[in-house]
């Protein structure tokens, strides 16, 4: 059997078997994402599993690069990848992709037990401290628009011809004091 084909029935089949599931997504036909754990669990962590032209005779691409999975440690990831990698070394010939979301959810507590969440958030002070040079706050003021208030803009409107322009002669500070 050619690997296309292999890949069709290996597709109608996980399609079959995860109809429903909402753990289980379908990024292309030969892309596939399953979350390990239920949502809002601090040990639930996302596969992302791809076939190659020649899966399966070749291994397929598992990654673990999802957002879902940013409060794991790239260490954990990595004891995961590894763990994942000898399944498919094991299977290499065979549909695998449900074997390998089956053996992470069967070894879920395993892969994570020196897993320890990285707190994601990161104080808005640093990032501004970070990404902007330091400026004192009273620059910010000076950068800001200055609001007219409504005494001004009738005076501006009265100053101005039909079009909206000033007359020649006239300058903007003028008009707003």
């Amino acid at each position: 059997m050619s690997a296309n084909e292999d890949q069709e029935m290996e597709l109608e089949a996980l399609r079959s078997i995860y109809e429903g599931d909402e753990s289980f997504r379908e990024l292309s036909p030969v892309s596939f994402q399953y979350r390990i754990g239920e949502n809002g669990d601090p040990k639930a962590f996302l596969i992302e599993i791809s076939w190659t032209e020649t899966y399966p005779q070749t291994p397929p691409i598992i990654s673990m690069n999802a957002f879902f999975n940013n409060t794991i440690s790239s260490a954990v990831k990595q004891s995961i990848l590894a763990k994942l990698q000898e399944a498919v070394e094991i299977h290499l010939g065979t549909a695998m992709t449900y074997t390998l979301f089956e053996y992470a959810k069967d070894n879920k507590e395993q892969f994570m037990e020196n897993h320890h969440p990285i707190n994601s958030t990161i104080p808005i002070s640093s990032i501004i401290s970070v990404e902007t040079p330091n400026t004192a706050p009273s620059s910010k003021k000076k950068d800001k628009k200055e609001q007219l208030s409504k005494a001004q803009k009738r005076k501006l409107a009265d100053k101005t011809d039909h079009k909206g322009q000033l007359p020649r002669g006239w300058n903007w500070v003028d008009v707003v004091k």
